[in-house]
């Protein structure tokens, strides 16, 4: 599933071609993704102009000049392809620079200047809703997300109070987005290496220094993988095609039994949660 870094890339790439434009036209081709799409979704907005994107936790946020926001979330296969003045694929065709297929494309914008934006879904575990932007915050998958953990608030002290008290091993609090948002399996696996912490390690023991460095690794982390477009194992692309680069910089993640970058010692994976953690015991404490 795309994390937080994936969905920045992609809220970045839409900026630029998305914002200040309006939607001259909206095909809609099925009537539902995850969730059935909302009534009147092709009324609602076709002819309104997008004059700001943002990024919630996983979501994207489409602010439209009526008060209202298409919140997208990508699910495990989604993806979103910008076009300029190429001719719009038909149903069936495949898409030869991305790997996708058009029958999957289930939502099309089209803007006034002729970009073309896709939303391609294989699994259709992807969603989208309207929502007046004065009732965002308390939307019923927004309204219990924690922090996000690129906030300037975001620090040491901040993450320590977060974590007071918990019982559960660190890598789970990571994964919890009531705790901190995006962070996702990949990243935490990264976080708590740099951080030189278990991923068994008590939550509520991460406290202090422990805190700190935990809190610097996941936005140095976040950051890089931001930089690099995001990491591409399976299904996820950049607005443009182009796979992030991400996964070329893993230290621990998906490298079991290859030697660790700091001590040499074998990587080890265990699972937790129905994830699979990947770390150094020798490094991580």
């Amino acid at each position: 599933m795309p994390e937080l870094p994936e969905v920045e890339t992609v809220a970045r790439g839409l900026r630029q071609c998305l914002v200040g434009h309006t939607l001259a036209k909206v095909d809609q081709r099925r009537a539902d993704l995850r969730f059935p799409l909302p009534a009147d979704f092709v009324r609602r907005l076709a002819g309104r102009r997008v004059d700001g994107i943002d990024r919630r936790a996983k979501y994207l946020l489409l602010r439209l000049d009526n008060g209202i926001v298409l919140m997208i979330h990508l699910g495990m296969s989604g993806r979103i392809l910008v076009s300029h003045g190429k001719a719009e694929g038909k149903l069936g065709e495949f898409h030869h620079e991305t790997g996708g297929n058009h029958t999957h494309d289930h939502v099309v914008f089209t803007t006034d200047d002729g970009c073309m934006v896709t939303f391609n879904d294989p699994r259709r575990f992807g969603m989208m809703d309207l929502v007046s932007a004065n009732a965002l915050g308390q939307h019923k998958l927004l309204k219990d997300l924690g922090p996000e953990p690129l906030d300037p608030a975001f620090d040491g002290p901040a993450l320590a109070a977060l974590l007071k008290g918990k019982k559960t091993p660190i890598k789970a609090a990571l994964l919890d987005q009531g705790v901190v948002v995006g962070i996702g399996n990949i990243y935490a696996c990264e976080a708590l290496f740099r951080a030189g912490i278990s991923p068994r390690r008590l939550a509520g023991t991460v406290q202090g220094e422990r805190a700190a460095r935990l809190a610097k690794a996941i936005k140095a982390v976040l950051n890089e993988a931001i930089k690099a477009g995001g990491s591409s194992l399976r299904d996820y692309v950049q607005t443009d095609g182009e796979l992030g680069y991400f996964q070329h910089h893993f230290q621990v993640y998906d490298r079991e039994g290859q030697p660790c970058p700091v001590c040499k010692a074998k990587i080890k994976r265990q699972a937790q949660g129905g994830r699979s953690s990947f770390y150094c015991a020798k490094c991580q404490r």
